[in-house]
């Protein structure tokens, strides 16, 4: 049985049942001239949308009710209409000698959904940095099966104001310490061009020097391979940069790694990364997840440098995350290296990335798996069988490497 013709990764559990909506947009993700015309309709004059705006986007308040420098009718017509904050109670699970904190934050509806907050002290000549991981999707659509929001399954798509709240949730957790976020990475639970629109609005207003005000350079979309959703940036030659979850370079095994391969190819996905970078003069970044003995032999390195050779790329290698209902493991580093050298030698730039926060389940979906029910044992043995086999048959047509 061929692997296209085997069924697609199902996930593990049961989507939750959908809670009540809360009507009101969030602030975070009305634009500035459709907050300044809601003003306008009630005759209020024009300083008052910026008034609340530098209020909402500094964190200095958490509710209308304390905006003192507004009339009281205009506050109680403001929390008609708007949301301050989209997301409910957050868990958060401190690692890394408080390096790295992972954030499980509950919606409107009771579904969740997680970030990460990653410090990276000073080093050298390179400044200290606090990069932000985000959500853009509760669960996601695609199903990697090493990843445990592929486990999930698909929930829903998330408003902008719920991505953007994300970043400013831990804004104001850094700014307690005098701190700030340096850069937004959309890596985590969902397929960001899956949901397109919210996250380009989302990106927009962190970008934007009237709201959250982060440089574009330091904002990075990732995607599993969505050639649309890439054609919808190129069109808008932004300068966030792309990055691209290639895990396999030959189309039978990501098939199976990555199951949208099956409906974009990956040599569709690279060349159409190739024009966002025409576009934009943007390098692209290509992640690949290392799984031992699964896509991490030298011949694996030499058809990664053959696809990615002649394009301005930079490759991130990543250990996998441990994922509980895989038959799976992480690569060692000597194996890790050795595919590094390879690419470096095909002239590729090659980053070889370390883990953070394993002990607390960083890895994207993990914190919100352990609210939901583990899912049966006959389950779990069906879904790791069906990976093995499917494994086996897109391995068949690697040529054997000696040693």
């Amino acid at each position: 049985m061929t692997p296209a013709a085997l069924p697609a990764n199902p996930p593990l559990f049961e989507v939750p049942s959908l809670g009540r909506r809360d009507a009101r947009p969030g602030l975070s993700g009305v634009e500035p001239r459709d907050f300044a015309a809601w003003f306008a309709e009630r005759g209020q004059p024009a300083y008052r949308a910026r008034q609340v705006a530098d209020q909402h986007w500094s964190g200095r308040v958490e509710r209308f009710t304390d905006m003192r420098t507004l009339p009281e009718a205009v506050r109680l017509a403001l929390d008609d209409a708007f949301r301050l904050q989209t997301l409910a109670e957050t868990t958060v699970r401190p690692t890394d000698d408080g390096l790295t904190d992972k954030a499980l934050h509950g919606l409107d509806d009771g579904r969740s959904v997680e970030s990460v907050l990653m410090r990276y002290p000073a080093r050298g000549p390179r400044r200290a940095r606090a990069t932000v991981c985000i959500s853009s999707q509760a669960g996601c659509a695609v199903g990697c099966p090493f990843c445990a929001t592929g486990e999930l399954g698909f929930w829903r798509d998330l408003s902008a104001a719920e991505i953007v709240d994300q970043v400013r949730f831990w804004a104001a957790r850094l700014a307690r310490d005098g701190e700030r976020v340096t850069n937004v990475v959309f890596m985590g639970m969902g397929e960001p061009l899956l949901n397109t629109d919210a996250v380009i609005s989302a990106a927009t207003a962190l970008t934007d020097p009237r709201r959250f005000g982060l440089g574009a350079r330091h904002v990075t979309i990732s995607t599993s391979g969505v050639v649309p959703g890439i054609e919808r940036l190129t069109e808008l030659k932004p300068q966030w940069t792309l990055a691209v979850s290639l895990h396999a370079a030959r189309a039978a095994l990501r098939d199976v790694l990555v199951p949208l391969n099956r409906r974009w190819s990956v040599d569709r996905v690279v060349a159409a990364a190739a024009a966002y970078t025409a576009a934009t003069g943007r390098r692209v970044t290509y992640e690949y997840v290392m799984i031992d003995g699964i896509n991490d032999t030298p011949t694996d390195a030499a058809d990664t440098a053959a696809l990615l050779g002649g394009h301005l790329a930079h490759v991130n290698l990543i250990p996998m995350n441990p994922v509980a209902h895989t038959p799976w493991r992480p690569s060692g580093r000597d194996r890790i290296e050795a595919f590094a050298a390879i690419l470096r030698g095909a002239g590729l730039a090659t980053t070889v990335r370390r883990n953070r926060g394993i002990e607390i389940g960083a890895a994207c979906g993990q914190l919100a798996a352990e609210r939901a029910a583990e899912p049966t044992p006959d389950v779990v043995a069906r879904r790791r069988d069906l990976l093995t086999r499917r494994t086996a048959a897109a391995l068949r047509d690697r040529a054997p490497v000696a040693g």
